[in-house]
């Protein structure tokens, strides 16, 4: 079931602005596009085009050269699924394994990565699978469970595969396997390190004092791995809950932002070559399944259900409001976009001193709570909500 705009059908095909990985090109939330919409109308900037049929699932989108990926289940099976940014026609689909059932919705949860002429995707059980970008060809497959002695969280794993360099870095968690580095073309193991189990989050990368590190939130904690070596260098746990370490690492300027939900809190981490000390704790900011943005030294994320602007250096709380509801975010031209698990989608100035809603609007959704962050490429803006997809057009007119 599909709509197509009119005027789709005259626009010219130019080079989109690419959003390849989780939370955009540099694994940060933040989109560089210029040109566009300052505000929307009532209803919501124009429909380009809406789909249904991605299956169940949690899976936000990478889309380059063209093509949109993602992740979904149905017909008993866990999906990667190729779209064409034009149209949301679907251009391949390919299994990577069983279904995966949970009691928050079913379905994977991770958000594929595009690398060059492959992309990398990680389902709800934990199988990993390297395929080819424009065909959907299966380069090569592991599984987590089988191959690493990982076991599968409470509500399924969640990460983003991590490209760096000749490196794929995933987090199959287990004993000597909580970080592992495997060659992106081949999958062979080059390290492995950690014995913490799978959290919720995904991997990124930082230098740091001239020594390249990944750093991670699993399920005990914030750790810093050396990237060439797989040395663990540092371990911070008082940020750590038994329940669910989800949001992504913050790194700016020496330091590392992580935060948690379920009573537990913040913590800003001055990070050295080989070393690690705590800057700040606060239990102001409580990010639950999603990760804050960083702009101009204010974090603006949710605590919890509420949308919070907050000092990077102090931990200070800088303003409060309910916004459009518990949500995620992400940040383009001046302007934090807040998706609400309640569909509702709301532009917000990012101004430190004071919340400034510009616009907002509402689409339908489904029984299950629209946790998939939002995602802009090329002046379109989409949103997705399990079985549905929305592509909107937010360029200024």
């Amino acid at each position: 079931m599909r709509f197509v705009s009119p005027f789709l059908l005259l626009s010219l095909t130019t080079l989109a602005a690419d959003w390849p990985q989780w939370r955009g090109p540099n694994r940060d939330g933040i989109s560089s596009e210029t040109g566009l919409a300052a505000s929307w109308p009532s209803n919501g900037p124009p429909l380009v085009w809406k789909i249904k049929g991605l299956g169940q699932g949690y899976s936000s989108l990478a889309i380059s050269k063209g093509r949109i990926y993602t992740q979904g289940q149905r017909d008993g099976k866990e999906w990667v699924i190729a779209l064409d940014v034009k149209n949301g026609n679907k251009l391949w689909e390919v299994p990577t394994g069983n279904p995966y059932s949970n009691d928050r919705g079913d379905g994977p949860r991770g958000t594929p990565t595009v690398d060059g002429d492959r992309v990398y995707a990680i389902n709800g059980t934990g199988v990993l699978v390297s395929l080819d970008a424009a065909t959907g060809k299966v380069n090569w497959k592991q599984n987590f469970v089988e191959d690493y002695g990982g076991s599968v969280p409470h509500w399924g794993y969640s990460e983003s595969p991590l490209i760096d360099g000749n490196r794929l870095i995933v987090m199959p968690g287990g004993r000597g396997a909580s970080i592992v580095s495997l060659d992106k073309v081949t999958g062979k193991v080059q390290w492995k390190a950690g014995n913490d189990s799978a959290g919720y989050s995904s991997a990124i990368v930082a230098d740091v004092g001239g020594v390249r590190q990944v750093i991670a939130l699993s399920g005990q904690g914030a750790l810093g791995v050396q990237e060439n070596t797989g040395e663990v260098l540092w371990h911070y746990d008082k940020v750590s809950n038994r329940t669910a370490n989800i949001a992504t690492p913050i790194y700016h300027n020496g330091a590392v932002f992580v935060s948690t939900a379920y009573s537990t809190g913040a913590a800003l981490l001055k990070v050295g070559p080989k070393n690690m000390t705590e800057a700040y704790f606060t239990r102001d900011m409580m990010n639950h399944y999603s990760s804050s943005v960083l702009v101009n030294n204010t974090l603006y994320g949710f605590s919890n259900a509420i949308l919070m602007a907050m000092d990077f250096d102090t931990g200070k709380v800088l303003w409060r409001d309910r916004s459009v509801g518990k949500g995620s975010v992400i940040f383009a031209q001046g302007n934090i976009y807040a998706l609400g698990e309640d569909g509702v989608m709301g532009l917000v100035r990012a101004d430190r001193d004071k919340y400034q809603e510009i616009s907002r609007f509402s689409f339908p959704k489904g029984g299950l709570p629209t946790w998939s962050p939002p995602v802009i490429s090329d002046a379109k803006l989409y949103l997705r909500d399990q079985d549905n997809l929305y592509c909107h057009d937010i360029k200024a007119k």
